[in-house]
C-alpha cells in the first residue's frame, strides 16, 4: 500500500528539518509539504527533503485539500510539521489498512514531555479519541485516497476542520484508533500554558460541536 504523507505548513523553519528527516525514515511513497506562504526559510527547507512542495492560501482545511490532490498514493496520512511517527507505528498503520476494511483512522496520542500533567493530557486525548471519536489532526489522521476523494475532502473550515473530517469519516464506515502513538512537540503547552492550552483546545471543540461557527 504506498502512503501519501500530506504536511501543511506555515513558519515551520525550526521544527521542519528535523520532522521530515524522521518521517523520510519511513520510506513512505511520497511527501508532500504545502506551504501556506510563509514568511520564513520554511518552504527552501521543505525542498531539499521533500517529495513535493506546493502553495496553497493559508488554513490547513486548503492546505490538506490540495497536497491530496497532487497525491499518488492509495493512503493518505494527514500530519502536522511537529508530528513524528516512530517505525513500528507507521508499520502497524499499513499493515491495519492493507488487512482490514477500514475507510481510515488514527493514532494514539504522545505528548512529547516527562511533565506529568502533559502525560496525562495524553492518555485522556486518548480516551477522548477512542469513546468519543473525537480526533484532532495532531493524532495524524489517515485515509483511503479513493474514501478521501468520495467525501471530498476536508469541509473549508478556518478551524475545526481535524473534528469534523473524523466525525465524517467515521459515517463513511469503519474507522480505527491505533493504540501505537505519533508524538506531537509539547511546545504550545510549553509557550502558552499547560492549564490555558488545554481549557482553550476544550472550550474550542466544545463549543464547535454545539454548533457554534467556527
Amino acid at each position: 500500500m504506498k502512503t501519501s504523507v500530506i504536511i501543511p505548513t506555515l513558519n515551520e523553519t525550526l521544527i521542519l528539518e528535523d520532522s521530515l528527516r524522521a518521517i523520510s525514515d519511513l520510506n513512505p511513497h511520497e511527501i508532500i509539504v504545502v506551504d501556506g506562504r510563509s514568511t520564513d526559510s520554511t518552504f527552501l527547507v521543505a525542498r531539499r527533503m521533500a517529495n513535493l512542495v506546493i502553495t496553497s492560501k493559508p488554513g490547513r482545511a486548503c492546505q490538506m485539500n490540495a497536497g491530496a490532490k497532487k497525491a499518488t498514493g492509495d493512503l493518505l496520512l494527514f500530519m502536522h510539521a511537529d508530528n513524528k511517527l516512530s517505525f513500528e507505528s507507521f508499520k502497524r498503520m499499513k499493515e491495519t489498512m492493507m488487512l482490514a476494511e477500514s475507510d481510515g483512522g488514527a493514532f494514539s496520542l504522545q505528548i512529547e514531555s516527562k511533565k506529568a500533567s502533559l502525560k496525562i493530557i495524553s492518555i485522556l486525548a486518548t480516551w477522548r479519541a477512542k469513546h468519543l471519536n473525537l480526533v484532532y489532526g495532531d493524532q495524524a489522521i489517515f485515509v483511503r485516497a479513493d474514501t478521501f476523494q468520495k467525501m471530498g475532502g476536508f469541509s473549508p473550515l478556518p478551524i475545526c476542520e481535524d473534528l469534523d473530517f473524523f466525525r465524517r469519516l467515521s459515517r463513511q464506515g469503519k474507522v480505527v484508533l491505533l493504540k501505537e502513538t505519533t508524538q506531537t512537540s509539547a511546545r504550545r503547552w510549553k509557550t502558552e500554558g499547560v492549564f490555558y492550552t488545554t481549557l482553550r483546545n476544550i472550550s474550542i471543540g466544545s463549543l464547535f460541536l454545539l454548533g457554534f461557527s467556527p
